[in-house]
């Protein structure tokens, strides 16, 4: 029998991990995708949040100033990128002036530093490139922008070399009580533990009412967005908000981490927890957003777009955070209702959850806890002398795979090496951005796929897009 299992390797579910892999126990994460970050996580804004939005008083509002906090100190252990450009709620219309200073009085509440009200002049000299209808904004210092996957798998590699297993393409199709813990049917036969932890995202109500009386709902918000190369990755350096609405923080422009730029996300309500597909209609929205210079004083450049995505938040119906034991059910644990902020509350869940769940269970800490990581060392970054020394340590680093992104055959082997290797194409898109570039994976396919089929020992027609029967060939030409 375990001690612990995790259901989920999103950012909650692996911050989690990495807290719980402190204390001496048997952890375990069932994922049911091929990788970390592959549900909720892997499509969002990227948006370190302040904490100025959310309501005073929730759990919500706490966790999101904390993991705030907590998020630049994890990036320093971690070795993952992160980038404090600000954040800006853009006031549009005169009238509309007063709710600036609501969010600036939920900000002093809340305890969030630096916040403060600029007016027209001062906000067109920090982004000159804004709507001139600019009347006034709101300017949160402490924003910031991440890879939200990146975030999950510096997580769950730490949580790893520290002893967490991680089993992917892991379904858990049943869970009732047994004496002294909890069942878990799964597409991979049974596993029985003394405790378990809901991190699952979308579907954390459906596990959550298989053991409680006390149910719970959760319902899927689509958000789509168009991402522009780049080029014009420029055109703002803050993350540029307007006034919110009832169902989120609006549509907002925004460079990503890696320097591109996006518009979105929309918010949608959809019965489809796997409902990730983009829409005519809503692109059609955003594409107007684009050409009519939402918050922007120029048209974005629609040749420019190089792909849209979508992604789904995990809406709750009270619209707050559930961290917590269920009070019917003992030792299952809800991390749920992890909608937006909940990327930037990630790292405080897992603080709270760890220290929840190592009292109640009286686990011990570890002596040999290891609480640094260092990611993969991409070659784009490194001066022309650290390139030529890289080269010569290992002349994989000599061959360029994708040339949209300069990714090289040295940091894909690395990807696939590593704790928690890629098995997948997007599981190395998402560790090195092979694949991301303009081009789309259009010329780096092929030889990341011989390169993934090499290093595992495996043909290529058994290589994935992200795992399961997403194959990327059905056979060899002249055999068809």
């Amino acid at each position: 029998m375990k001690d612990i299992v995790i259901i989920g390797a999103g950012v909650s579910g692996t911050c989690i991990a990495r807290e719980l892999s402190r204390y001496a126990a048997h952890i375990c994460v069932l994922e049911k995708g091929d990788d970390v970050a592959s549900g909720t996580s892997k499509a969002n804004s990227g948006v370190i949040h302040s904490g100025f939005d959310a309501k005073p008083g929730t759990l919500m509002a706490e966790l999101n100033v904390e993991g705030n906090k907590l998020m630049w100190e994890r990036a320093k252990e971690l070795n993952f990128p992160v980038k404090q450009n600000g954040a800006l709620v853009v006031c549009t219309d005169p009238d509309e002036r007063d709710h600036l200073d609501v969010l600036l009085d939920q900000a002093y509440k809340n305890g969030v530093p630096g916040v403060r009200i600029l007016e027209r002049d001062e906000v067109l000299k920090m982004e000159p490139n804004l709507t001139d209808k600019t009347v006034a904004a709101l300017y949160a210092p402490t924003g910031g922008v991440i890879s939200p996957f990146g975030l999950a798998i510096a997580m769950g590699e730490n949580a790893n070399v520290n002893g967490v297993d991680f089993q992917f393409e892991t379904e858990v199709t049943n869970i009732y009580p047994i004496e002294g813990g909890y069942h878990l049917d799964t597409n991979k036969g049974p596993i029985e533990t003394k405790a378990i932890i809901n991190a699952a995202g979308v579907y954390a109500d459906v596990f959550h009412n298989m053991v409680s009386e006390k149910k719970i709902h959760i319902t899927a918000r689509k958000g789509e967005y168009l991402l522009f190369d780049k080029a014009i990755g420029h055109i703002f350096t803050a993350s540029v908000f307007p006034l919110p609405g009832k169902m989120g923080k609006g549509i907002l422009t925004a460079p990503t981490i890696d320097g591109n730029l996006y518009v979105g996300p929309t918010a949608n309500d959809v019965d489809d927890k796997e409902g990730v597909n983009t829409t005519q209609e809503i692109l059609d929205l955003l594409v107007d957003k684009a050409e009519t210079a939402h918050l922007c004083k120029i048209k974005l450049p629609l040749n420019r777009i190089i792909t849209s995505f979508s992604g789904l938040r995990a809406h709750e119906d009270h619209h707050e955070f559930i961290v917590e034991e269920v009070a019917d059910a003992p030792n299952f644990f809800d991390a749920a209702g992890i909608e937006s902020p909940g990327l930037t509350s990630s790292p405080a869940i897992g603080v709270r959850m760890a220290k929840i769940v190592s009292k109640k269970m009286e686990l011990k800490e570890k002596d040999n806890f290891i609480s640094t990581r260092k990611g993969i060392t991409h070659f784009r970054d490194l001066s022309e002398e650290e390139k030529q020394a890289k080269i010569a340590e290992n002349p994989a680093y000599g061959q360029i795979i994708c040339r949209c992104e300069m990714i090289t055959e040295g940091e894909i082997l690395d990807a696939i090496h590593r704790p928690l290797g890629a098995r997948s194409m997007d599981a190395i898109k998402r560790r090195t951005r092979a694949g991301m570039g303009r081009c789309q994976a259009g010329f780096c396919t092929p030889k990341t796929m011989e390169i993934l089929a090499r290093e595992w020992g495996v043909p290529m027609t058994s290589i994935t897009k992200k795992g399961g029967k997403s194959k990327m060939l059905v056979g060899y030409t002249k055999e068809i």
